[in-house]
């Protein structure tokens, strides 16, 4: 059985991870950085690419320890190579190069949004292709037809903030703190959703795309008008959210005949609230609902090494001189979204 070691530090998280071409999970190793950016709201991408470099050897030798096995018994080295901070994607990609080298295994890199991508395949190995995949992360959101491995046909991304990002800077606006999806996310369990009038951007239009920023605006302007609590601005605005990804998820659905599931993935999926309404929306298309397990939403190895899994299984390898990169689209055919620029 074909053992793939998968390495992440695309953003915050630290990542090493063991699993087999069959979907076992044998180790997984996480550090996270959370304290160390919570001091100024964000994620600083120098202090980011600083704390990478000092765990991933110790997470690669814990994930093998774990698994009671040493790197001669790992048949691929997987390692995300883009897209995100480019700092910290350097500190994977070169540490994967290093090892694949040191033991003569074939390197496997990884589009970070491709690990997202058939993450939900890891959890549910009855997932066939294609299916459409609504991707909602900090710094990604986009509804993609997925039709097999290294084949993504994208039909909305966003044309300013992600989803993930707008929930960040509402925490930031609100004083929740950091990360801000989680802490968005808990105040809202004690608000009323429909207390604080929020704009829902696009909805109900012919545009196929996302747009947050104008919701991220009112949410300051709700702050800063002292006539709300806190608690009901943050249920408001996750309930504006939820109902702009179900209105241009609906709308992409009409679009994609023969898709066998409706998946989510990326960091937003572990809200509870949009898994709810997402699953109600497969439902009345008829077509199951299909995501990972919380821990496989947001940014880990595993869907690393799965995906380097999936790829090697297709013949895909990588040689040493593949490069980093902050930008790495997964459709690059895809038209050019109005105002995305090269974010889209």
């Amino acid at each position: 059985m074909t053992i793939i070691l998968g390495l992440e530090s695309s953003c915050d998280e630290t990542a090493a991870a063991l699993v087999t071409a069959d979907g076992q999970i044998l180790a997984h190793r996480l550090a996270t950085q959370e304290d160390a950016h919570r001091p100024y709201g964000g994620v600083v991408p120098e202090i980011a690419a600083r704390a990478h470099v000092e765990a991933l050897a110790p997470l690669v030798e814990a994930a093998l320890t774990d698994a009671k096995m040493t790197l001669a018994d790992v048949d691929v080295i997987a390692a995300t190579a883009g897209p995100g901070l480019i700092g910290g994607v350097m500190v994977g990609l070169v540490t994967g190069k290093a090892l694949a080298h040191a033991a003569g295994k074939p390197l496997v890199a990884v589009n970070h949004l491709e690990g997202h991508a058939l993450s939900p395949r890891l959890a549910d190995q009855n997932l066939q292709f294609p299916y459409l995949l609504l991707l909602v992360s900090g710094g990604h959101c986009q509804l993609l037809r997925v039709e097999g491995v290294g084949q993504y046909r994208r039909l909305a991304t966003t044309i300013d903030d992600a989803a993930g990002e707008a929930f960040d800077k509402t925490a930031k606006l609100l004083g929740l703190g950091f990360p801000g999806g989680p802490a968005v996310e808990k105040a809202a369990a004690k608000g009323n959703p429909r207390a604080v009038p929020l704009p829902r951007p696009l909805v109900g239009t012919d545009e196929p795309h996302f747009s947050f920023a104008g919701l991220k605006s009112a949410v300051m302007r709700a702050a800063q008008s002292g006539q709300y609590t806190v608690e009901d601005i943050a249920a408001s605005f996750q309930q504006a959210v939820i109902d702009c990804l179900l209105d241009r998820t609906r709308r992409a659905l009409a679009a994609s005949e023969g898709v066998t599931a409706l998946v989510v993935a990326g960091g937003v999926a572990a809200n509870q609230s949009v898994r709810g309404a997402l699953t109600t929306l497969a439902q009345d298309h008829g077509l199951p609902f299909v995501a990972p397990p919380l821990w496989l939403c947001t940014d880990n190895a595993a869907m690393i090494a799965w995906a380097g899994a999936e790829r090697y299984a297709a013949g895909m390898t990588d040689d040493l001189t593949i490069p980093a990169r902050p930008r790495w689209p997964l459709d690059p055919t895809a038209e050019k979204a109005r105002g995305a620029g090269v974010k889209a």
